[in-house]
């Protein structure tokens, strides 16, 4: 059993309409869902296959943290699938670094992040101080990279080549393996 936390104006997503998103989480995860609606506090229990109840707690948080239940649920598409989050107050001074940080992030008319998540593979929340990914190890640690370049100071430029760069080889790497199966 685990207890997750996720905030107030998230838990009508966790639920869903009637229940549904809670409902469709605890058939696919094979878990217990107990919400307490007014702390956000979300008990979490496996009733099924333990290697597949192991997602329940991360499917939950990536909703909290701004994640689509539909998105959340990709978790379980593949054991390499993974949930990561970048708390993006640690690497700030105050609330103006926050505000910057977080702009920087999310960029002009949301291209960075949509580059971010175009680049990688992987898919790409920023909600609250956090910027949330889901998507394979290498796609992930991609976002991290570049996630983490965007909050040294890194021009956005050298950001994208970085992405651009990454795209190549896992690309690469894709159509080698195929290459050696077909």
């Amino acid at each position: 059993m685990q207890h997750v936390k996720i905030p107030q104006d998230r838990i009508g997503v966790l639920i869903g309409e009637g229940g549904e998103t809670m409902r469709e989480i605890e058939r696919r995860a094979e878990v217990r869902l107990d919400i307490d609606s007014e702390t956000g506090s979300v008990r979490i229990e496996k009733v099924g296959d333990p290697i597949v109840g192991l997602k329940g707690p991360d499917i939950v948080k990536a909703i909290g943290r701004g994640f689509a239940p539909e998105d959340a649920l990709t978790l379980l598409e593949d054991d390499l699938m993974m949930f990561d989050v970048i708390d993006v107050k640690a690497a700030s001074r105050n609330k103006s670094d926050l505000r910057r940080n977080k702009g920087r992030l999310i960029g002009e008319d949301g291209r960075t992040r949509e580059l971010m998540e175009e680049l990688s593979g992987a898919s790409v929340v920023v909600y609250g101080s956090t910027l949330s990914m889901i998507g394979q190890p290498e796609q992930v640690d991609t976002v991290r990279e570049a996630a983490e370049m965007i909050l040294d100071g890194a021009p956005h430029g050298s950001v994208y080549s970085f992405l651009e760069r990454r795209h190549n080889e896992m690309k690469h790497k894709g159509m080698e393996y195929h290459q050696r199966t077909d």
